[in-house]
């Protein structure tokens, strides 16, 4: 059906033939205040261009510019919670999409087009998700979607999104539907191009520093019994079988005041190293159970769990004992002091030091790169893709991502920060960003 979908908003700009889709959203919802004065202005703008210009296509030979292109503007558009429990990270996420798009406008857009951004509050709701999802591709008529929020309301609409063969850059999570290795063109998920690790990707990234970094042998890992416990597990089980290293695994379940079994076995198994794939409250307890039955081999953590507020819990813990690492996608070294100025210069004063914000930037640069890349050339869905696919692409405050030869898996170059109870922010950074081919060699 994407094929089909995809070849008709190429013939013509004027039809986009998606009545197969059915309703995804079970009614319509007004469209909610915006995250900042900025961010409410190009909603309001949005608004008004797609109902003047929504047929209107612009032309470059025989090939028409894909629906939400004209000669002036590319309409983009995402729903994120802006009220509610998941605000704090919504507005200031949005606000780092807007800051980039405000920087790139202001010198005269992307081949003279400004790139205007429309979002809705979904309150982090899925059936609200859907709903506003089905308006922006089928009434608003976006390009694409760029900065797709939260994991339920992402686990909502990955099959809508599939379905309509929109593109979709930045997924603010990490979970494995999104994951794929090798998506080609006529499969779902060919036009998921997600950013930020995924658990999967980054269980690989785990299993190749043990390997790459630690020489480790043989491997624990202790995982919860959550999707993102789950998803590590498959991401390192995977790379294990690659580069051909033994992995002991043992579940917790998520939350657990009482992982003792689970530690026992994994240090009479003798292990040599340990990945802990567990998010904020299990992974300081199973941490600290290490600390207990004297466990001195260093372990590896997911890149959620680096904040001052987890390493508090655990650095007195394991001190002189054993060390623990995290994984990190961006850092504010030296390197990245320029990506570090402009961002402070564009974005909202109020966001100007939160990494939800570095986030939403990531994922406006990473859509507008690749827009790029199509200057004088027709803009349509296809050629957008190619274009993201074309090479890899740098990351501000980080290292690259490639999209190459179908890969849909998230960042896999990060770096490796220790914990440190004497850092202001509870970790210290020992090593650059590496990719696993990189540490592995496979």
């Amino acid at each position: 059906m994407k094929k089909k979908i995809l070849a008709a908003i190429l013939a013509s700009a004027m039809v986009l033939s998606l009545a197969a889709c059915g309703n995804k959203g079970g009614g319509n919802e007004p469209a909610s205040e915006t995250a900042s004065e900025s961010a409410a202005s190009s909603a309001v703008s949005a608004s008004s261009a797609t109902e003047e210009k929504s047929e209107e296509a612009a032309p470059t030979g025989d090939v028409e510019n894909a629906q939400g292109v004209t000669d002036t503007q590319v309409l983009i558009a995402n729903t994120a919670a802006t009220s509610g429990a998941y605000a704090p990270i919504g507005l200031p996420f949005l606000a780092g999409i807007q800051g980039y798009l405000d920087m790139v406008n202001s010198e005269g857009g992307i081949d003279g087009r400004e790139i205007v951004f429309l979002h809705k509050d979904d309150e982090f709701a899925p059936d609200k998700g859907r709903a506003y999802l089905q308006e922006m591709v089928e009434d608003e008529k976006v390009f694409a979607i760029v900065g797709h929020f939260g994991t339920p309301v992402v686990s909502a609409t990955i099959e809508d999104l599939e379905s309509y063969g929109i593109p979709s850059v930045y997924f603010a999570t990490g979970i494995g539907q999104l994951f794929n290795d090798h998506a080609t063109d006529n499969s779902n998920g060919y036009n998921i191009f997600p950013v930020q690790p995924l658990y999967i990707t980054e269980g690989q990234v785990m299993v190749s520093r043990a390997v790459g970094t630690f020489n480790a042998t043989k491997i624990g890992i202790i995982y919860t019994s959550d999707d993102a416990g789950k998803n590590m597990l498959e991401g390192a089980q995977k790379k294990a079988a690659e580069v051909n290293v033994e992995l002991v695994d043992q579940q917790v379940a998520a939350g657990a005041a009482d992982v003792s079994a689970a530690v026992t076995a994994i240090k009479d198994a003798g292990c040599d190293f340990v990945i802990i794939a567990a998010i904020q409250a299990t992974m300081p307890t199973i941490t600290k159970e290490m600390a207990a039955q004297g466990m001195t081999v260093p372990a590896i953590t997911t890149y959620v769990d680096a904040s001052v507020s987890v390493s508090e819990q655990i650095a007195d813990e394991i001190a002189g004992k054993f060390d623990v690492y995290v994984s990190s996608w961006k850092t504010h070294d030296d390197e990245h002091a320029d990506d570090l100025a402009l961002f402070e210069k564009w974005v909202d004063p109020e966001y100007a030091t939160n990494t939800d914000a570095e986030s939403g930037w990531v994922a406006a640069h990473v859509f507008c790169t690749a827009l790029k890349r199509l200057e004088g050339k027709p803009v349509t869905w296809e050629s957008y893709m190619a274009a993201l696919e074309e090479a890899p692409i740098d990351i501000p405050f980080g290292g690259s991502i490639s999209f190459a030869d179908g890969a849909r898996t998230g960042v896999q170059e990060m770096i490796l920060r220790k914990c440190d109870g004497t850092s202001a922010d509870g970790w210290t950074t020992v090593d650059g960003f590496r990719s696993m081919d990189e540490l592995t060699g496979n």
